[in-house]
């Protein structure tokens, strides 16, 4: 299987991301499973005339290209021509080359949120008029139609999260390697069903601070960050609190909330990230698949049952009060 990676607009932390990956790293496991990473802009040598004459092969299909991996949201400014974002030493729009290259390839996968539906780079009045390969934002159709299919028989392939998890890249690339991923395996936004059936919730070491709605009021307490600071990980999916990243880390375990950044337009909420919009004092952002009325009722169930040690942990940036031990006093 040949590999090409290509970088556009946006910050590079989802390569940055995937070389983080461990035991194995990535490189690591692409090669042991016979992918050949034909070039990518950070980690190959080749550059100049090299990079020039693979891509005119890959066009002219003397080269196949079974993987076409694309990071970063494609600029169609200025007016349509792309040429925002020209690809070194080509004289040609990087728009160009992903339309062309999208063409000839088995499968196309759009790596990070800003590739999937355009995320942080078209935050804002968009100046580039920047887009993801098959979205735009929620609607389906980006600078590839709404219809497009590899020759693989696959849409665009959309690996999201800003940044994506190492994971979630180098398992789809295997998946696509070994014919082990089809449209079944992909949700309605086409991202794939392994990490996307689950919910950040899901495994979250807050999780016991939820139970009870005992919630931090301050970005340093250990409680629930749903009611006051903006976490939305009943809502946004991902598997982030379940597969750790580098073993051992998430978002809402570092003491951030959750702020849906697999999902498109997450990046303009219309209000401050760590901030929950409430109306009437109610949180706008419930539990996807939960009755507003059974969620207040169970909050407030939940809020008059809730022990000392929770309740005074909460609001505390170290456990304050630890759990009592029943049992025989020695």
């Amino acid at each position: 299987m040949n590999l090409l990676w290509l970088q556009s607009a946006g910050c590079g932390g989802c390569t940055m991301s995937l070389l983080c990956a461990e035991g194995p790293n990535a490189l690591e496991l692409l090669e042991g499973a016979g992918i050949d990473l034909l070039w990518h802009p950070t980690v190959s040598q080749a550059s100049g005339h090299e990079v020039r004459e693979l891509l005119a092969k890959i066009l002219a299909e003397d080269v196949p290209l079974d993987l076409l991996c694309v990071e970063g949201a494609i600029p169609r400014g200025p007016r349509g021509t792309g040429r925002y974002h020209m690809l070194a030493g080509t004289g040609r729009p990087m728009l160009d080359w992903v339309r062309d290259l999208s063409a000839v390839a088995r499968h196309v996968v759009a790596v990070g949120t800003c590739a999937t539906y355009g995320g942080m780079t078209t935050a804002g009045e968009n100046p580039s008029d920047s887009a993801g390969l098959q979205y735009e934002g929620r609607l389906r159709g980006g600078i590839l139609p709404a219809d497009f299919r590899g020759r693989g028989g696959l849409p665009v392939i959309n690996v999201a999260g800003c940044p994506t998890h190492p994971d979630w890249v180098t398992e789809t690339l295997l998946m696509l390697a070994q014919d082990a991923l089809g449209e079944a395996d992909l949700d309605a936004l086409a991202r794939p069903l392994f990490y996307a059936e689950h919910l950040v919730h899901h495994g979250c070491s807050r999780n016991e601070f939820y139970e009870y709605k005992a919630s931090a009021e301050r970005l340093s307490d250990l409680g629930c960050m749903m009611e006051h600071l903006g976490c939305v990980g009943t809502q946004a999916v991902g598997d982030c609190n379940i597969r750790p990243w580098n073993g051992l880390g998430s978002c809402t375990s570092g003491g951030y909330p959750c702020i849906a950044c697999t999902a498109p337009e997450f990046e303009e909420p219309r209000h401050a990230f760590t901030e929950t919009p409430k109306v009437a004092g109610i949180p706008v952002g419930l539990p996807s698949d939960m009755p507003k009325a059974w969620f207040m009722a169970l909050a407030s169930l939940s809020k008059a049952a809730t022990p000392k040690r929770i309740a005074a942990n909460a609001t505390a940036d170290r456990i304050a009060v630890p759990p009592t031990l029943r049992g025989r006093k020695p």
